[in-house]
């Protein structure tokens, strides 16, 4: 059986957020545990608002649909602004919209861990919330375990290392449910399925 490919989306515009290094650890972990991995951080997720009557696409719009389009498995982090989803994050989940013709549509199927990171505890949790919704509607499966963290404790050294043993651990655990859980949703589906009508 092939690696799963595990594609992380999320971060903010600021280098070294602790949403981007949360990621970062998710990933390197999932890559241990034998995961193919592609990153799409901040600086990749600056996309033009997404415009469903608007066909066109730039390059890095089309580059992050085609990698959530052959993903195995997805990790999503946000850092929770006002109390939800960034509007940078949201912007590039928007854009799954394209893979609504697909046979296996948006996300559908594929386990979806997710990270919030918040300034309190009361905004890591409302954004963890709203993000589970999104990925329902996506058709995709949030991983039982989501992982939230608050920024006003010390999470991560000047290195990018995590110093907090209980969020290394989560992150490490993550990284595990999303990874096995790709690798039960790799088998191939029959070419339809029972009861299906075959498209024209």
């Amino acid at each position: 059986m092939k690696s799963p490919l595990i594609v992380g989306l999320g971060g903010t515009t600021r280098d070294g957020s602790t949403s981007e290094r949360a990621m970062q650890t998710c990933l390197q972990q999932a890559e241990a545990l034998g995961a193919r991995t592609r990153y799409f951080g901040g600086a990749d997720l600056r996309l033009p608002m997404y415009d469903p009557t608007d066909p066109e696409r730039s390059d890095a719009a089309r580059e992050l649909v085609e990698a959530l389009r052959e993903c195995d498995g997805v990790v999503i982090a946000s850092p929770g602004y006002h109390g939800s989803v960034s509007g940078l994050v949201k912007n590039a989940l928007d854009y799954t919209e394209d893979l609504r013709d697909d046979r296996r549509v948006y996300l559908d199927a594929r386990p979806v861990g997710l990270i919030t990171c918040a300034l309190g505890d009361q905004a890591t949790g409302s954004t963890l919330s709203a993000l589970r919704a999104i990925v329902h509607a996506l058709r995709g499966w949030p991983t039982s375990l989501g992982v939230t963290i608050n920024t006003s404790r010390k999470v991560f050294d000047a290195q990018g290392e995590c110093v907090d043993d209980g969020v290394r651990g989560m992150l490490k655990l993550l990284a595990r449910q999303v990874v096995e859980a790709s690798q039960r949703s790799m088998a191939p589906l029959p070419a339809r399925l029972p009861g299906e009508e075959e498209k024209a």
